[in-house]
């Protein structure tokens, strides 16, 4: 079993198709929060694409900083 499907078992992830506009607006976040020196939202970005990278959902938490970061 590779490390892939073990963490897939154990966070009770499976793949799903990733919102791209969610993965888009991390992109333009991590940009504006690298800018500003904002070292959390810098690191949430990195979980959503490192996460759709992955092909792993990501947190909502994260998903919901991220979208809601311009607003």
């Amino acid at each position: 079993m590779g490390p892939r499907l073990r963490r897939e078992r154990a966070s009770g992830r499976r793949d799903a198709p990733a919102d791209r506009a969610a993965i888009d607006a991390a992109w333009h976040v991590l940009e504006a929060a690298n800018e500003l020196g904002d070292e959390a939202v810098v690191a949430a970005c990195r979980r959503v694409i490192d996460s759709n990278l992955n092909g792993t959902v990501a947190d909502q938490a994260d998903v919901k900083l991220v979208t809601d970061y311009f607003r």
